[in-house]
């Protein structure tokens, strides 16, 4: 069994550690002479190894001290890395090689990979047997805080900047180009090198403040003004947009460049760099994809006070961070459209908070699933729900438990080992497990999509469309992807007793549904009514607040277990 920090053992072997003068001269002379690199000594023997400070509190690291390091760390290695790593430390442990020098990519704290260079060697004991491991990690995001194609400073360097200060008082701009993938393809690698950098050159003589202009992902840059309100970045947008669209001299090119442009004022002191550049994204999304191009300012509907609502964002980000504090999961039951019987449970996530009490997922869900951390809020739901659910399985072997995937979790190369992770771990079985595919992730490629279905129907793992028909992409995803389950929002039943368009939306639907024998699930039904006129067309399940509001693990146990 694989030891644990908290193991009873640990204390007095940190204390052993400790008192080792030995061991604890050779780190400190390595902490000393690494240059601002991690440090690392693993005695072989236990498995027991101490780590630097700054390595664990910029990883994520459970501790400075730690059994079985190597597979801990392994977690935060790149998966298209994690194979080679996986065989030097082995090499290391089992004798075979004295020597580990190799680089790879390494998940910081906030969920991005940065590159990094390791070095270690095995030393001896006073009996010439391999006693200890040691080296240094060298983490070229502090290494290189500078944009190689732009020579601007790179994402690395603006969250290293504001990781220990604020935003508080600057006006944030995100500008991104939304054709650059055409004309990357059209023209090749070289011509998009020099597209960005001819961008970034305009951004810097449009804004003359070079220390506050950041490349971040892809063709996104942020600026930071000072200088500048809301409505004065909104103006100089505007200008930029008629100059790009026009065509700008890529050496000897004329190049139109279309953008999309996201701004916002920070006034409050509390809000982190990463919480303002998700919502920035979410804006930015929302101008390449609903608007045209035109700029957006975040701002929240539901809540007019634009700072309140960042620190509430910002509160639920680090939330994910704190061991997912004041998350929890409602279950809202699907029945048999017939009978009413029990068949499947929606898994539902909530927050909540004693500053702002319960706090609706759409309130946070479309943003937040933009940001790097959420795909461990994904996993986190994954694993619960299929933990609290297992218990029924026993009264309802046939339950389909159905659970949300976001977009951030689909991008991940390692998604499918992920899943088959979590279901070993929870040792659910895959026959009554049933992935949504929402709205949002219907935005990802075609071939992702069909990739990793394809993969984890052959593993009898059901998918299912939810709110479909609210999207342009609806029909897209069904012509080209595994789908067992088809849902139908609310938003097309509330009304469908008295609404000519709904009525022939959901019936077209369901006639769509039978004739690919697809299962047909209708949500938000409220009434006796609404359930008697559905029931005339093809429709397998129904789910609603008729059957039931969506429950917590014990109310549903309460209602539910035989």
């Amino acid at each position: 069994m694989m030891k644990t920090f908290s193991d009873s053992n640990s204390e007095s072997l940190i204390t052993t550690y400790q008192k080792d003068n030995m061991l604890s001269k050779l780190f400190e002379v390595f902490s000393i002479t690494a240059e601002g690199s991690y440090v690392y000594l693993c005695n072989i023997k236990e498995d027991f190894s101490r780590w630097s400070k700054d390595a664990v509190d910029f990883f994520g690291l459970p501790n400075e001290y730690m059994y079985n390091a190597g597979s801990i760390w392994e977690k935060h290695i790149h998966p298209n890395d994690r194979k080679k790593y996986h065989q030097e430390i082995d090499s290391i442990f089992n004798g075979t090689s004295r020597n580990h020098n190799m680089k790879y990519r390494a998940k910081n704290k906030d969920g991005l990979y940065v590159l990094c260079s390791c070095r270690g060697i095995v030393f001896n004991d006073e009996n010439n047997e391999p006693a200890y491991f040691a080296g240094t990690i060298t983490n070229y995001s502090y290494k290189s805080n500078i944009d190689s194609i732009t020579s601007l400073n790179n994402l690395y360097c603006f969250f290293d900047n504001f990781r220990n200060s604020s935003l508080y008082g600057y006006t944030v701009s995100l500008f991104g180009i939304s054709n650059f993938a055409d004309l990357n393809n059209i023209y090749g690698y070289d011509v998009g090198n020099q597209i960005l950098r001819t961008f970034s050159e305009y951004i810097e003589k449009i804004f003359n403040n070079i220390d506050h202009i950041y490349r971040m992902e892809g063709t996104k840059f942020i600026v930071l003004s000072k200088d500048h309100t809301i409505q004065d970045i909104t103006d100089i947008y505007e200008k930029m947009q008629v100059t790009l669209r026009n065509g700008i001299y890529v050496g000897k090119l004329k190049l139109p460049l279309f953008i999309g442009g996201s701004c916002l004022y920070v006034s409050s002191k509390t809000v982190g760099a990463h919480t303002v550049y998700t919502c920035l994204k979410d804006s930015y999304h929302e101008s390449i994809h609903l608007r045209q191009g035109d700029f957006v300012i975040f701002k929240d509907d539901l809540n007019s006070n634009i700072n309140e609502r960042l620190e509430q964002l910002n509160t639920i980000r680090n939330s994910i961070a704190d061991n997912f504090k004041g998350f929890f999961l409602c279950y809202q039951p699907i029945v048999d459209s017939k009978t009413t019987k029990l068949t499947g449970v929606e898994a539902l996530i909530r927050w909540k908070n004693d500053t702002y009490g319960l706090v609706p997922p759409n309130n946070f869900i479309p943003i937040l699933e933009k940001d790097s951390s959420f795909s461990q809020l994904g996993d986190w739901i994954l694993k619960t729900a299929m933990s609290d659910m297992q218990p029924l399985l026993l009264d309802y072997p046939d339950l389909e438990v159905n659970i949300n995937l976001s977009y951030t979790q689909l991008e991940k190369n390692d998604f499918v080992e992920n899943i088959e992770k979590i279901i070993s771990q929870t040792n659910f079985p895959k026959k009554n497990l049933c992935l949504e595919i929402t709205e949002r992730c219907r935005l990802l490629d075609t071939d992702l999509l069909r990739n990793f279905t394809e993969v984890l129907s052959k593993q009898n793992i059901k998918f299912a469309l939810d709110d479909f028909g609210t999207g342009f992409s609806s029909f897209n995803v069904l012509k080209n992807i595994k789908i067992d389950i088809i849902k139908i929002d609310r938003d097309f039943v509330k009304n469908i007793l008295t609404s000519k368009s709904d009525k022939i939306i959901v019936n077209s639907i369901s006639k769509l549904c039978k004739e690919f024998e697809f299962d047909l699930c209708i949500e938000g039904i409220e009434t006796p009514e609404i359930m008697d006129f559905l029931r005339k067309i093809y429709v397998t399940n129904f789910q609603g607040y008729l059957f039931s509001k969506p429950l917590t693990k014990e109310e549903f146990y309460k209602k539910y277990s035989v």
